[in-house]
């Protein structure tokens, strides 16, 4: 089922607001890649890597909780699979609370240039290069996620 594609976003006029409204709106899109699937096809990889929709937004909220609310990960790889006793509303949900959880600490970000959160390490990037990070991060997996429901079910867009 084709749909029409989701022009960009409109945002606020400041720059937290625009890298947080470009954001906000991939992050709506990976999400919308597993609605309506089966749970046992939003597990089903579509690439030999194993692959999977929910593989994916599961990674993403991992990457959400080290780089914005600065807790550690032990294996990123491990990231991309969600355990056989989480059903996809149970990540979904967990997604979209840590990325409401980070948008409030997003917003108490009143300097940019200030170092973001990083377990870990003595010195971190940016708050400006974290965002635009989670920006990249989202929309390359987004993509990822645009292929494989098509591969699934033929649904295209947002």
């Amino acid at each position: 089922m084709q749909r029409r594609d989701a022009g960009p976003p409109a945002t606020g006029p400041g720059e937290r607001d625009v890298l947080v409204g470009f954001l906000d709106y991939l992050r709506t899109s990976i999400a919308a890649k597993a609605e309506g699937l089966a749970d046992e096809l939003v597990r089903q990889p579509g690439v030999p890597s194993g692959t999977n929709v929910l593989g994916l937004i599961k990674h993403l909220t991992a990457v959400e909780r080290h780089w914005v609310l600065g807790q550690p990960v032990r294996s990123w790889p491990a990231t991309f699979r969600a355990r056989a006793d989480e059903t996809a509303a149970e990540v979904l949900a967990a997604y979209c609370g840590t990325t409401a959880e980070a948008n409030t600490e997003v917003a108490t970000w009143d300097d940019l240039e200030a170092p973001g959160p990083r377990p870990g390490r003595s010195s971190a990037p940016s708050r400006r290069w974290t965002l635009v990070h989670l920006i990249e991060e989202t929309a390359r997996h987004a993509g990822h996620a645009d292929i494989l429901r098509e591969q699934l079910d033929g649904r295209t867009g947002r």
